[in-house]
């Protein structure tokens, strides 16, 4: 078997080595292994694929020496489309790096939004299509002009036969610095991505409303009956970055109400709920609240704690807290 039947070949390593790189991220690592995984499926893969697709004829060094329409000497024309194996490195990573943020772009308006596994999900799948792509297109090239992959023990970045006595310029100290900064931009690319700046957590604690219309006086239920439960639904959202353990408080609270000051009179704890929340996701909790004291200069305070609440729980040594003015008759 020749190597021109082996003209697929490339593009079919890049597609089961972007499933490969894809199952890895998926399953969890972390680290440094997340970061080697990340640094091809991000910076050279998905450029390559599209490359090859545009690009599927091999390189061909054919000159014309002078210009046929004009008189005297004129600049060497270059008669063929082909790819020198720098020319396809260096592109693969140009568009590689112009990929991605299309696809941050795109995650925007998905559920999970721009994070990390959806934006490599998203690279996998169109590296993958524009391999397929890629491979149509190389296979409707002439076979005699069809690019065929090959290794070679000599880097394509450097010159590979003898130099000519014309040729005074030595192009390997530039091709040299082109490698660096090829290496220098995948590594710095590929650990960016794989560890995104974490901005400072916060929690989110809410509690659930009703649908206002122009008849609606409170966005909750305000009126309640002494000695009689009645449900409050809470929510809390964990953007900490890490698994957190809530512990939710609820007080029936007589408050009076001063100048630009609000005193507690009475408080009296009416139910206590704890959760382990994992990072990002969100938790419903059912309180259940059963007035013990009469009057309209009431409320129910809810007060959010991460891990155990003090022995006398109150809005300055909570994490969040939340005021609700209730009337019971």
């Amino acid at each position: 078997m020749s190597d021109t039947d082996w003209w697929f070949f490339d593009l079919a390593v890049v597609i089961a080595v972007t499933g490969g790189l894809m199952f890895g991220i998926i399953s969890g690592l972390s680290g440094i292994e997340r970061i080697v995984l990340t640094i091809p499926l991000v910076l050279f893969l998905p450029g390559y694929a599209l490359v090859s697709a545009l690009f599927p004829d091999e390189p061909n060094d054919e000159y014309q020496s002078f210009d046929d329409e004009k008189t005297g000497l004129g600049n060497p024309l270059l008669v063929s489309g082909g790819l020198e194996a720098i020319e396809r490195t260096i592109l693969s990573v140009v568009f590689s790096v112009a990929l991605v943020p299309a696809i941050a772009l795109f995650a925007t308006v998905t559920p999970r939004g721009v994070a990390l596994k959806p934006i490599l999900l998203g690279l996998s799948i169109l590296t993958v299509v524009l391999a397929l792509l890629a491979i149509v297109s190389r296979y409707r090239c002439p076979a005699d002009r069809r690019f065929v992959p090959s290794i070679s023990p000599v880097s394509p970045f450097f010159d590979r036969g003898r130099p000519s006595p014309y040729e005074r310029t030595s192009r390997r100290p530039y091709n040299l610095a082109i490698v660096i900064g090829l290496v220098l931009l995948l590594a710095s690319g590929g650990f960016a991505l794989a560890n995104p700046p974490q901005h400072d957590g916060f929690t989110e604690f809410s509690v659930e409303t009703e649908n206002v219309t122009g008849e609606t006086d409170t966005m909750y239920e305000s009126t309640y009956t002494a000695g009689e439960p009645q449900e409050l639904q809470a929510t809390i959202t964990n953007r900490e970055h890490e698994e957190r353990t809530y512990t939710t408080v609820a007080l029936l609270q007589r408050v009076s109400y001063e100048e630009n000051a609000t005193t507690v009179r009475e408080s009296t704890e009416v139910d206590r709920r704890t959760a382990t929340v994992a990072a990002g996701d969100s938790h419903g909790q059912t309180l259940a609240i059963t007035p013990s004291m009469r009057g309209d200069n009431l409320r129910v305070t809810l007060l959010l704690y991460v891990g155990e609440p003090p022995a006398e729980p109150t809005t300055e040594n909570a994490y969040r807290a939340i005021h609700l003015p209730i009337e019971v008759t």
